[in-house]
């Protein structure tokens, strides 16, 4: 690893001319029409104004725009003007330049594509930022203006997840939650699969990485064994698809770690229980009198003529595409040694669509008159950006996650045409796609000739007619029945009136209720509420409670003989850096700086800091802290979906934490078990618990049909450690087949 600290001015300035000479040659190696000047400008122009300045890790801070601009290249397979603007997009920021000099010095469109970049900067390294939800929303502002600003944005993230390495911790987490919240979903949407996949994976990194290094030692474990099953597998693939003579390319991809690890939390299974590690995928290079997608079908049924597919593992994405271009034939079939191996089958075309995304889908763009569907989506998040009336960037940020759905359903309308819908649309959310005053007046749907009312869950294949009536008005309850972004936003502004008073009368609700037990309305009476009835935020509890869904008399009862969390006076908790330094903590928790470690001793603990009830962390779980605006911190697992949040819009409030356990208190837990059912099985289970772990069972829930049994036990346990090792102890139980913690 190079010490940038010690380079010598001579040395640095050889390291930045030859990463400029690479880019060059990465350009060179594309079929873009050659502008080698303008990018020598741009370079120079950028390397002058960056002169001196250093990255935290010591390199010239030239590096990382250079950098970005062979991302720009290599990975996104843009041209000339996105590298200028990668290489010049700090300029402004950072140096006295302007846009005004950008477009003096090189051309409008440049200067255009660094004000939108600019604009948006803060988001990642920025002191400042401490709402990065701001950030996001001016992010997505620029898509309709012009999409090559968030294309270059995503690979300066990528190049900054590449270097987080040397941020500290609580700057890692901050980075990487507004990573996996936003930026590895708008990856996926436009296309860009690797990019995503990467950046899931340097996040999962940093979040977790006693998870993420003993996940990556498996995977390189069965590595050799996934190999020799790759070679077997594809041995007659090759065989009968020489025999067309099609050109083609046959490559394996492996599981990353975070896939794995998505896999084994989703499913509750182990790594060894994670069947699909390996999947084959065939790149057809069709000649030119060749048509792509019969090649592609001829291609599926070759290969299930040698392996069985599985009845329900085929999908057709050449025939109705997904919304970000991606083409492809997946089909699902039994190997040669008893595993289910999905193969990919796409032509070239198809391929470089799926793996350069959004950059790709143009350059194979054939009738511009042809609106795609990415056309279409960046024209449904524009029309929710002008017709909703949000009133945070948070909220702003909520419903536009929900626009970055990753499955898809296809329905048609009475007509026959297909409409493509995110996954879990309901029939409400159909109507305001087809037009928000057919949403406004729906009063029901018929699916299939069949009436059903507004809430019902489309399916893929269903053929959907709404019904609509003139005297039909929106109702509050029906923000429910909505799961797609543009529906809620539109009817967010349609009930903005009604919404603002369901609010106030919450928000009263609320404060008589904490005034009624002599305490104020502050941040931290309202985190306490928040807390009790897992809410993110204050104006979705005063809607909740306001709407009647909440009931109010139990919040009194939050602040009686209110003592110290008992958790916190056997738990000490280290926050902030991983460095030896430590510090004294005040009396006052409003002193807390993520920028320090402090130390939380039992003299230290009180109301100021609290466990998540959303997802109650316990000792050996990855956590972090989260400082509310009243000083107090909130200690919340690494992987709770409220914390990736925070870390999205509260970066610079995040500390990293890590637990010291005395195993003093235990805490409740369950686990799922499940094998066939024999006599004396539920004295040998509660042996192991009672007797070799001396554990505590609280309740005990089995079923058992046709001699396999499934159940759950709740037990008290001190530590995640215990719980691993008991799982390991029941399972050498033979009539165990599964042993795992479900929360």
């Amino acid at each position: 690893m190079i010490d940038y600290h010690n380079l010598t001015p001579e040395q640095e300035e050889e390291m930045i001319q030859s990463e400029f000479k690479a880019l060059l040659r990465d350009y060179a190696a594309t079929a873009h029409k050659q502008k080698i000047e303008i990018i020598t400008k741009a370079f120079e122009f950028a390397n002058k104004a960056h002169g001196g300045v250093k990255r935290r890790s010591g390199e010239p801070y030239i590096m990382h725009p250079l950098a970005v601009a062979r991302i720009v290249v290599n990975e996104i397979g843009l041209g000339s003007t996105s590298i200028c603007a990668a290489l010049l997009h700090d300029v402004v920021e950072d140096t006295d330049y302007t846009v005004e000099d950008i477009a003096n010095e090189f051309n409008p469109k440049i200067a255009s594509i660094v004000a939108g970049l600019t604009k948006i900067s803060g988001g990642i390294f920025g002191e400042g930022a401490s709402a990065q939800a701001e950030n996001f929303r001016k992010l997505i502002l620029t898509i309709p203006e012009d999409v090559r600003v968030i294309l270059i944005k995503m690979a300066d993230r990528l190049h900054n997840m590449r270097t987080l390495g040397s941020m500290p911790p609580a700057k890692q987490l901050k980075i990487t939650g507004e990573t996996q919240y936003i930026y590895a979903p708008l990856a996926q949407r436009l296309g860009f699969f690797l990019i995503k996949t990467e950046l899931e994976n340097l996040s999962f990194k940093y979040e977790q990485p006693s998870i993420y290094s003993k996940l990556e030692r498996q995977i390189m474990q069965v590595t050799p064994m996934l190999e020799d099953a790759f070679r077997i597998f594809i041995q007659p693939i090759t065989k009968i698809l020489d025999s067309y003579g099609y050109d083609y390319e046959i490559v394996k991809r492996i599981k990353s770690p975070y896939s794995v690890f998505k896999k084994m939390q989703t499913k509750h299974i182990t790594f060894e229980e994670v069947y699909d590690l390996l999947a084959v995928r065939i790149i057809l290079k069709p000649k030119p009198n060749e048509n792509e997608k019969a090649n592609c079908w001829v291609t599926y049924s070759a290969i299930t003529s040698i392996y069985t597919p599985h009845p329900d593992r085929t999908r057709d994405w050449i025939n109705t595409p997904k919304s970000n271009g991606y083409e492809a034939l997946h089909v699902t079939v039994m190997g040669p040694g008893g595993n289910w191996i999905e193969v990919q089958i796409r032509s070239q075309r198809m391929n470089d669509i799926a793996e350069k995304g959004l950059a790709a889908h143009w350059k194979y763009k054939t009738g511009e008159q042809e609106e795609s569907d990415l056309d279409k989506w960046f024209k449904s998040i524009k029309e929710m950006l002008d017709t909703s009336d949000f009133t945070n960037a948070v909220e702003f940020m909520d419903t536009f996650k929900l626009n970055l759905y990753s499955t898809e359903i296809f329905v048609f309308t009475p007509k026959g045409d297909i409409r493509k819908m995110p996954a879990k649309s309901t029939a409400l959310d159909f109507a305001f796609h087809l037009h928000s005053d057919i949403g406004s007046h729906c009063i029901g749907a018929k699916v299939d000739h069949r009436l059903v009312p507004i809430s019902y869950e489309l399916q893929s294949g269903d053929q959907v007619e709404i019904l609509t009536s003139k005297s039909q008005k929106p109702q509050m309850e029906w923000l429910d029945f909505c799961t797609t972004g543009k529906a809620k936003a539109q009817l967010r502004t349609i009930l903005k009136k009604e919404l603002k008073a369901i609010i106030k009368r919450g928000q009263d609700a609320v404060e008589e209720a904490i005034n009624s037990v002599g305490q104020p309305v502050n941040n931290q009476t309202l985190q306490v509420v928040l807390d009790h009835f897992k809410i993110t935020n204050s104006a979705n509890l005063y809607s909740a409670i306001g709407n009647g869904k909440i009931d109010t008399s139990v919040i009194p009862s939050l602040f009686l003989n209110k003592t110290k969390n008992k958790w916190m006076r056997i738990w000490k908790l280290q926050f902030g850096s991983n460095d030896n330094k430590k510090e004294e903590t005040t009396s006052q928790p409003t002193q807390h700086n993520p920028k320090k470690t402090l130390h939380i001793t039992d003299a230290d603990v009180g109301s100021g800091y609290k466990i998540a009830d959303c997802c109650q962390p316990i000792p050996g779980d990855n956590v972090l802290g989260f400082i509310e605006t009243g000083g107090d911190v909130i200690v919340h697992k690494r992987d709770c979906p409220v914390a990736q949040k925070l870390q999205a819009s509260y970066g610079n409030r995040i500390l990293s934490a890590n637990w010291e356990t005395q195993k003093v208190l235990s805490f409740l837990t369950t686990i799922e078990i499940s094998g066939v059912d024999q006599t004396g099985l539920l004295k040998q289970i509660v042996q192991v618990i009672s007797d070799d772990y001396a554990i505590n069972i609280k309740n005990i829930n089995i079923d058992t049909t046709n001699g396999v049994f499934l159940g759950t036990l709740d037990i008290y346990v001190y530590s995640a450690d215990d719980i691993n090792n008991l799982c390991k102890n029941l399972l050498k139980i033979k009539a165990l087949k599964s042993v795992k913690r479900i929360k």
